[in-house]
């Protein structure tokens, strides 16, 4: 077997681990949030914008969606559900009327914190529960799934 042929097959070995791993991982923590989770979870779509905006205050609905990968009219239509909830604020632009900027409220800080905590909890009581090496192996893959996902990710490449 030539390198390259042994290379492609560990690639492919990785890749198919990694795409069976990755969801699982996510559903398992998502479930263990959503038992504990005091308020009504929001789905992944409207935490996921939530996140976006508090790092990015005042980015507009196209960003947003670019940023997530989602249609603007489903963006678009995720901020009016979380401006009635009172979890996002839309200001108008002073510049432009028809663009809105997209900003947090401190309800929503507020659970978005509460997720982080939840999730910061389960993941670190599991890796834990690891041996030393699994958990370097853990901290030193970390980088490599960041450039991994910027690879992927058409908005960032």
């Amino acid at each position: 077997m030539s390198a390259s042929s042994a290379s492609e097959q560990r690639i492919d070995r990785v890749a198919s681990e990694l795409a069976a791993c990755l969801p699982a991982l996510h559903r398992a923590l998502e479930r263990r949030i959503a038992a504990e989770y005091p308020h009504p979870k929001p789905p992944e779509g409207q935490l996921a914008l939530l996140r976006f905006v508090e790092q990015h205050e005042g980015a507009t609905v196209r960003e947003a969606a670019e940023a997530l990968l989602m249609k603007p009219n489903n963006v678009s239509a995720l901020v009016s559900q979380l401006t009635e909830r009172g979890e996002l604020e839309r200001r108008q632009d002073s510049a432009d009327k028809r663009v809105a900027h997209l900003h947090t409220t401190e309800l929503s800080r507020q659970r978005i914190a509460e997720v982080r905590d939840l999730e910061e909890h389960h993941l670190g009581r599991a890796l834990l529960s690891l041996t030393d090496g699994e958990t370097d192996a853990l901290g030193s893959a970390v980088g490599a799934l960041k450039a991994l996902t910027r690879h992927l990710h058409p908005a960032t490449r």
